[in-house]
């Protein structure tokens, strides 16, 4: 069975209609501006000799870029949104965590957890390949690169749903239940993908899964910038993951201000994107699998970090006194 077709059975099943892409719509669209090529050329024989599409196609420029951006906005969207909610009721506790359910009217139980993380990691990873299916299409029916320059321009806008740092927390989110169920000694639980799993190398762990149709995902969880184990982890938006405190320092900001207050001129110390820390996601469920994975680094991180932070506490208490007595 053709790909196209599967997916439209697994988004015709869904029990609620979620974004996806338009294959039919999209595949029309690259037909429609193949056939105006060889009107304007002269008939197939010199479409032959053309290599690429013209750098001004109205009908990818029009039409097709912008109704596969709109659609992976959609996605990436939905998926944040569907993974935040679940992942929010996963480290809620005591009355909060009850209100999450009687607002949302949640399944109270592990397995339908579980069994959500599952079908939003399936609709993230079919949603990606089918993104990936249809660029190449266009770079086959047009002989070109502009399909791969494109997927490197949504990554760039932050539309490409592998980047998500939602998608990081499942993985992390996954492997927390897991561990917690062979703690418990229960029965086996219910897995969201096979071949998850945290590696340490070299005392250099990343997150590692391998997933279906040859997609794998590979996470560095070495801060780029005190080059240790992320401590505290937060993901900016452009998907690059740092310790909260490196993150704070990178933003000219103190850890009592919060990365909310950094200036939009700020930039990634890795890939020099500006305005990426208002939007920062802290990574609670990689916190928690980090620290029980590495108990003896964290422990002792979390006493550099307390010393730390008491510091910038107390020196920022001290300007604002000073500056309420005008002194």
């Amino acid at each position: 069975m053709k790909f196209c077709k599967k997916y439209q059975e697994y988004m015709q099943a869904q029990e609620k209609e979620l974004p996806g892409v338009g294959f039919k719509k999209l595949k029309k669209i690259l037909k429609r501006c193949r056939r105006d090529l060889q009107i304007r050329r002269g008939g197939l024989e010199a479409v032959a000799d053309i290599p690429t599409c013209p750098h001004h196609c109205q009908v990818c420029d029009g039409t097709f870029f912008p109704s596969l951006l709109k659609e992976m906005s959609e996605i990436v969207g939905c998926f944040n949104e569907r993974a935040q909610k679940l992942l929010d009721l996963h480290l809620a506790s005591g009355f909060r965590k009850y209100y999450i359910w009687l607002k949302g009217k949640v399944k109270r139980n592990h397995v339908a957890l579980i069994q959500e993380g599952k079908d939003l990691v399936t609709y993230a990873m079919i949603n990606a390949i089918a993104i990936r299916k249809i660029l190449k299409k266009y770079d086959k029916v047009h002989y070109s690169k502009q399909g791969q320059a494109f997927k490197s321009q949504a990554q760039s806008m932050h539309m490409e749903i592998l980047q998500s740092p939602w998608l990081c927390e499942l993985m992390a989110f996954h492997i927390n239940l897991r561990e917690s169920k062979v703690k418990s000694k229960s029965r086996k639980a219910p897995v969201l993908f096979d071949g998850c799993f945290l590696t340490l190398k070299d005392d250099k762990p990343s997150l590692s899964c391998e997933l279906f149709d040859s997609v794998k995902l590979d996470i560095d969880l070495t801060c780029s910038i005190c080059l240790d184990t992320v401590f505290d982890p937060v993901s900016l938006t452009c998907g690059h993951i740092f310790c909260y405190m490196c993150a704070c320092s990178a933003a000219s900001v103190t850890i009592v201000d919060g990365l909310k207050i950094a200036k939009p001129k700020e930039k990634c110390p890795l890939c020099r994107e500006a305005g990426v820390y208002e939007g920062a996601v802290h990574l609670e469920e990689l916190n928690i699998l980090l620290s029980r994975s590495c108990p003896e680094y964290w422990e002792q991180r979390l006493r550099t970090e307390r010393t730390e932070r008491i510091r910038q506490a107390k020196e920022h208490w001290e300007s604002q006194c000073r500056a309420f007595m005008g002194v």
